[in-house]
């Protein structure tokens, strides 16, 4: 029952072995080894069937394949107008009248005028200056589009009505050629129609066009343009600079905080500008003359168009016919093919001729036998009321004899019986018991030594 709370401070020794003195280890032995019990639980190991297996199935020996018809084209009846006269009148066109629409007015939000606290009575000068004046309207431009009905009755016939005439779907028949590989018998022959057919011509030597040597003019080359004869300079001299010069202005007096701005300036009452009147255009007498410097100096000069240079074509002309005949035109010859048919595995179970018999060997010797339901056995839930007194008597309550609770002397310091022998390593504090003496024997103190953990 005691734990020790001491952990090993190696006050005593610095040895290496632990301390493994405890009550359980005193009275309880050791057994020798014992082998866990062995699980019954099965394996979970797959079992392979031993047998043979059968390859019929209730599938292939009952399905019974039929012979499939190809469903037929429904033929589209032909189109057949109705008689009489279409109605092309709606509920729309009778209720609805139409109104006159005008344009939506312009929502312009109001104008919003920052407000100060203080009073304002400055007018800025645009305000003072400008004078607003009505100014009439623009009219619109646009077109009025009156609907005129048309006078013509809607015809109930399109082109596509009277131009089309049903047909029969004919399915295009497929030229493709079967997908098979023919085998041959025969050893292979690596000689091709190209091998047989083709016969080498001599090329005939190349081309070379010869290398023009460079032949300089001899007149002098003319530089001059109409800009250099047109144009003479005059000497001038250079536009003198009117920025003022950077004088650093320096001043030790205080800053009093009042400005040349706040102290000169006297607000004066500002008469309104004068409004100058534009000057009628009066065209100059006389007749315009349109010529200029260019016009009257330029000779025209007659200059023949520049000839492109293009390489030219090494294309080699032959009088010979062209013969338009490959090895594949005469080689393969295009043949009639048809649809393939659908390669089906021929059945190793021959078709059953008679009728199905589906009598099974469950419906055969089966034999209907009366249901008998299993009697419950089950106890009836009933309360039944006896006037006996419940006995509730136990062998706990007959046989238990209360025991005083024993005090283990390692509770106390100094433990009343025992005498102090030593204390190990880890801190256990060992005692011996002792045995007063009997009169019969002349035997002396038999001492017994308790290890009491502390």
């Amino acid at each position: 029952r005691h734990r020790c709370p001491h952990k090993p401070t190696r006050i005593y020794d610095k040895g290496q072995q632990l301390c493994l003195t405890t009550e359980y280890v005193e009275k309880y032995p050791k057994y020798s080894n014992v082998s866990p019990p062995r699980s019954l639980k099965p394996k979970q190991e797959y079992r392979v069937h031993r047998g043979k297996m059968e390859g019929i199935t209730t599938f292939k020996s009952d399905y019974l394949p039929y012979d499939i018809v190809k469903r037929s084209l429904q033929v589209q009846e032909e189109y057949k107008p109705k008689t009489g006269e279409i109605d092309l009148g709606t509920t729309y066109q009778k209720d609805y009248s139409a109104h006159k629409i005008q344009p939506a007015t312009i929502l312009k939000p109001l104008e919003r005028k920052h407000t100060m606290r203080g009073k304002f009575d400055t007018i800025p000068t645009y305000q003072d200056d400008y004078r607003p004046w009505e100014v009439p309207r623009r009219e619109p431009n646009k077109v009025e589009h009156v609907y005129h009905p048309p006078t013509v009755k809607f015809g109930n016939s399109t082109t596509f009505q009277d131009d089309f005439v049903p047909r029969e779907l004919n399915p295009r028949q497929s030229f493709k050629p079967p997908c098979v590989a023919k085998l041959s018998d025969g050893p292979f022959d690596s000689i091709t129609s190209h091998r047989t057919s083709y016969v080498a011509h001599q090329l005939e030597p190349k081309f070379i066009r010869p290398k023009e040597e460079y032949k300089p003019s001899n007149q002098p080359f003319d530089d001059l343009t109409t800009h250099r004869n047109d144009f003479k300079g005059l000497p001038g001299q250079l536009a003198k600079s009117c920025k003022p010069k950077n004088v650093q202005v320096i001043s030790s007096a205080h800053f009093n905080g009042i400005t040349e701005f706040q102290d000169r300036f006297q607000p004066w009452l500002v008469s309104l500008p004068e409004v100058r009147k534009t000057k009628e255009y009066v065209p100059p007498p006389g007749n315009m003359d349109f010529n200029s410097t260019s016009h009257l100096d330029y000779v025209k000069h007659e200059l023949s168009p520049a000839v492109p240079i293009r390489p030219v074509s090494n294309s080699r002309t032959t009088s010979a016919p062209f013969q338009g005949n490959t090895t594949t035109k005469e080689d393969f010859k295009a043949w009639g093919s048809g649809r393939q048919e659908i390669i089906k595995k021929e059945q190793e179970i021959p078709k059953p001729t008679g009728k199905f018999y589906d009598l099974t060997t469950f419906k055969s010797h089966y034999v209907p036998h009366p249901i008998i339901p299993a009697q419950s056995f089950k106890p009836v839930c009933a309360i039944v009321p006896n006037s006996a007194r419940f006995q509730d008597e136990t062998m706990y309550r007959t046989e238990y004899a209360p025991k005083k609770q024993e005090i283990c002397p390692a509770h106390y310091p100094s433990p009343l019986g025992y005498v102090y022998v030593n204390t190990d390593s880890c801190g256990h504090k060992f005692f011996r018991q002792v045995t007063p003496e009997f009169p019969e024997s002349n035997s002396s103190l038999i001492p017994k030594q308790v290890a009491v953990v502390s």
